[in-house]
């Protein structure tokens, strides 16, 4: 160690306690000048006040509309579905992640651009009406098939409406 070396201890100094009389070095105004806002007890001003001038913020001309802060769904066409799946498959968003065609997360759109060569079904995916009426050729089959397995031989198909009451008067349902 050498002399030039030497450091000054660093002494913690307590705050100066201004407001406290004359003799205390820092009474009276307390080092916040005489009269004003900026003297007064609880003074906080927003960064935009311009003292009572219209602030610039509100100067500037309102665009319509927002920008929309979510990403962009990620579009996939038919043919991108005909070259990563097979006969019988389901197009799910786990599958979908599995084939690494999209990532966790990510928000995905079928497109019916592109020609759909392979029979496979959707599973909660969101899909153009273009695109859905291709797939569902290939889904009115097989949700018949899957119908027919499950033991209900009727000629009703499952309906996808949600259940209503009977038609009638509203509030004559128990005369």
């Amino acid at each position: 160690m050498k002399l030039h070396e030497l450091k000054k201890n660093q002494i913690s100094r307590s705050r100066k306690r201004v407001g406290r009389g004359i003799a205390a070095g820092g009474g009276k105004t307390a080092g916040r000048g005489t009269k004003g806002q900026k003297s007064r007890s609880g003074y906080n001003i927003p960064r935009k006040f311009e003292g009572g001038q219209t602030p610039l913020i509100m100067r500037l001309h309102k665009l319509p509309g927002f920008k929309s802060q979510k990403p962009k769904a990620l579009e996939i066409s038919l043919d991108e579905i005909s070259n990563h799946y097979i006969d019988g498959e389901v197009v799910s968003l786990q599958s979908l992640q599995e084939k690494g065609m999209i990532k966790k997360g990510e928000r995905v759109k079928i497109l019916g651009n592109g020609k759909l060569r392979v029979k496979v079904s959707l599973l909660d995916v969101p899909a153009s009406k273009n695109a859905r009426s291709k797939f569902s050729r290939y889904e009115e089959k097989k949700s018949d098939h899957a119908y027919r397995q499950a033991g209900k031989m009727t000629k009703e198909k499952p309906s996808n409406r949600a259940w209503r009451p009977p038609a009638g008067r509203a509030g004559q349902a128990g005369k």
